[in-house]
């Protein structure tokens, strides 16, 4: 009489781990350009923020022109829209995540001009790498949003240099 077997041979549970493998190694790569894409939408998404943060700032402070990102947020709870915290973004976005970045990019929002010449500025979005985003965007005064084309991940800088870049097609 030959007693009875329990449990899996050592080949079927090879076999099961080869089949998990071969089925992570098919959706792994599929989630990470996902999650890249929900990064670059993200980003895109801050970047109008920004833009309407700073016509907003600009609204409510003319003589102070528009603001740096510390002066679109403001981190009490409740705000209290003043200069240096106008309360009109997340705070979130305005620390960039406390240094971490928001959604796998950074943030920057460089005012400029002066009330004789006239106020500028330009914003940029960054990824932190080539894992957690393809596209970097700015935009300026004018209210565009722009990308720097395929393969740029960095930033654009300065104000010429971003209105040079192309503008977002959606």
């Amino acid at each position: 009489m030959r007693k009875q077997q329990k449990g899996f041979s050592l080949i079927e549970l090879l076999i099961v781990v080869a089949i998990i493998l071969i089925i992570a190694a098919i959706a792994i790569p599929n989630l990470m350009r996902a999650r890249m894409a929900a990064n670059d939408s993200s980003a895109a998404a801050s970047e109008h923020t920004i833009i309407v943060g700073e016509v907003g700032y600009l609204g409510a402070y003319p003589a102070n022109g528009y603001g740096t990102l510390a002066q679109l947020g403001g981190s009490a709870s409740p705000c209290v829209p003043a200069p240096s915290t106008g309360c009109l973004i997340d705070n979130n976005l305005a620390t960039n995540g406390a240094g971490n970045g928001k959604s796998g990019y950074t943030f920057l929002a460089t005012p400029g001009g002066t009330a004789t010449t006239g106020w500028n500025f330009y914003t940029q979005a960054s990824p932190l790498s080539n894992v957690t985003g393809t596209k970097a965007y700015c935009s300026v005064d004018d209210g565009v949003l722009r990308w720097g084309g395929a393969g740029v991940i960095t930033g654009p800088g300065a104000y010429a240099t971003c209105q040079g870049w192309t503008p977002l097609q959606n």
